[in-house]
Parts: C-alpha cells; sequence; structure tokens
C-alpha cells in the first residue's frame, strides 16, 4: 500500500475506532477510505452582543471564500440564523448572534494543510487585511467554534439543488443529533446509510450534506443540512417524508432504538456572499 493511501486509511480508522464502538473492524475504515469521503468544517463566528457584522462579512466575502476556492474547497456556504417560533416537542431552537460557515474540503490532507496555505497566498492576506490586523479593542467576533465532519458514505459528497445553485430564494435548515453512546451514534449513521438518505431525497428534503462530527463540542453526534425554496415547502416535505413507509418501517426496528437522545435544529439564511 502506498504511504498516502496507508495514512488516509488510518486516518479513517483512527476516527472510526477512535469512538470505542465494538464491532467495528478495520474493513469499515477501507471501505470509508475507498469511498473518497469528503470532509467539512462547520464554524460558528460568535459576534458580540449588539456588535456589527460588517467587519466579518467583508473577510468571508472578500478574503475567505475566494482562499478557499484557489484550494479547491468548494461551494462555500454562509448563514445567519432565522427566528422560529412553535418548534417541535423535544427539539430545540437557539437564537444566538452567530455567522455560520460551512467549508467542504476534498480530503483530510487538504483541511490538515488549509490554514498553513491561507498564510501563505498574498492575495487571502492582502483582502483579508483589515480583518486579520484588527486591533484587540475592535475584534470581528467574540469566539469561533468549530467541528470537524466527515461525509456518510450514503452521500459523500455536497449536494445543491437547483434553486440553490442558482442562488435563488431558498432556506436551510441543520440539524444534530446528539447519542447516549458512541456506538448509538454509528447505528444512527447506518440508518441514514440504509435508507434515511433516499427517502429525504425522494421527497423533496433537499439535503445538502450529512456529517459524522469527528472533532467538536458535544460529541458523539453527527449533523445534517436539508434546503427548500420556502418554509411552507419544507414543511410540505417534511411531512411527507413523516409518511413515508420505509421511514416508519426504519424507525420501528429495533436495532435503531435509543439512536438519538437530543436534537437540535436551527433554520438558517444564506447570506448574500453565500455559495450555496
Amino acid at each position: 500500500m502506498k504511504r498516502r493511501e496507508f495514512l488516509k486509511t488510518s486516518i479513517v480508522a483512527s476516527a472510526v475506532t477512535g469512538l470505542g464502538a465494538p464491532g467495528l473492524t478495520a474493513a469499515v475504515a477501507d471501505k470509508a477510505a475507498a469511498a473518497n469521503l469528503e470532509h467539512y468544517e462547520l464554524r460558528a463566528y460568535r459576534l458580540k452582543a449588539g456588535a456589527s457584522h460588517e467587519l466579518l462579512d467583508g473577510y468571508l466575502e472578500k478574503a475567505l471564500i475566494p482562499g478557499l476556492n484557489r484550494l479547491g474547497c468548494k461551494p462555500v456556504g454562509a448563514f445567519v440564523q432565522q427566528e422560529r417560533t412553535g418548534a417541535p416537542a423535544g427539539t430545540e431552537v437557539r437564537d444566538e448572534s452567530v455567522v455560520f460557515v460551512l467549508i467542504p474540503y476534498p480530503s483530510f490532507e487538504s483541511f490538515a494543510t488549509a490554514g498553513a496555505r491561507l498564510a501563505a497566498d498574498e492575495g487571502y492576506q492582502n483582502a483579508g487585511a483589515a480583518y486579520l490586523q484588527t486591533p484587540k479593542t475592535a475584534s470581528a467576533y467574540d469566539r469561533i467554534d468549530s467541528w470537524l465532519m466527515r461525509a456518510f458514505v450514503g452521500m459523500p459528497r455536497l449536494e445543491q439543488p437547483v434553486y440553490s445553485k442558482e442562488k435563488k430564494t431558498r432556506m436551510f435548515e441543520i440539524r444534530t443529533y446528539e447519542s447516549h453512546s458512541e456506538f448509538k451514534a454509528l447505528k444512527k449513521i447506518e440508518m441514514f446509510n440504509s435508507g434515511e438518505i433516499d427517502v429525504m431525497h425522494e421527497v423533496g428534503l433537499g439535503p445538502i450534506f450529512y456529517g459524522q462530527v469527528l472533532v467538536g463540542r458535544d460529541l458523539p453526534h453527527l449533523t445534517y443540512m436539508l434546503s427548500a425554496e420556502n418554509q411552507e415547502a419544507h414543511k410540505e416535505h417534511w411531512g411527507a417524508f413523516g409518511k413515508h413507509p420505509v421511514w416508519n418501517k426504519m424507525k420501528n426496528d429495533p436495532q435503531y432504538a435509543d439512536t438519538v437522545s437530543h436534537i437540535t435544529n436551527r433554520f438558517l439564511a444564506p447570506t448574500a456572499y453565500s455559495q450555496i
């Protein structure tokens, strides 16, 4: 095995077996590595109360996103949270002053080297100078949260419906499913790969990505993003999903019982410069 292939397989194996789930073998890691799965970074730029978005928006639009595109990371999404009331029981909706950035990486290696490559990118440094060199008294954000994810085998690449590619009116829902154990978290991913993703496509929920969270807060969990042209259409698509016979059979399958202990969802609106 070539060194690069060995490293890729080792990275996948470490991420999977590091969860400590029983029954997983090297063959599982090999399968994931062979699928050449994308990796995703979800960043949450937490702004100070009442702070302006102007400095951060300028950096994202003119420096970070073009710089990442030059590294082969595209499309890059940037979103703000929409207010919503009447959330379903058992679902947490957070209303924070946050700008979310979704970055797809072609490989783990591209994620690992992105920071150094941007630091050496003169165009990025010049375009982002105001943000990168801002004084402590005028920082663009309070803190940045970040999660590293690996795509599911059932959807190894980020996808965009036509309305998203053409940047028409659109909305997004990002959902996080926490699990009470590492094994149950992997079983929920298996459930998605075994038919749940297909049903979501079929009923028009417009999946953007599915990610197993490898590094970040609140592990173990997975995160995925759905889309629609508007809230009304999105609600209809969820209704069709809930009635779908494949989904109803899967949710009553004992092997998938108790795979999710907590759900967080957010409705997001794309910024003017979002590529998703």
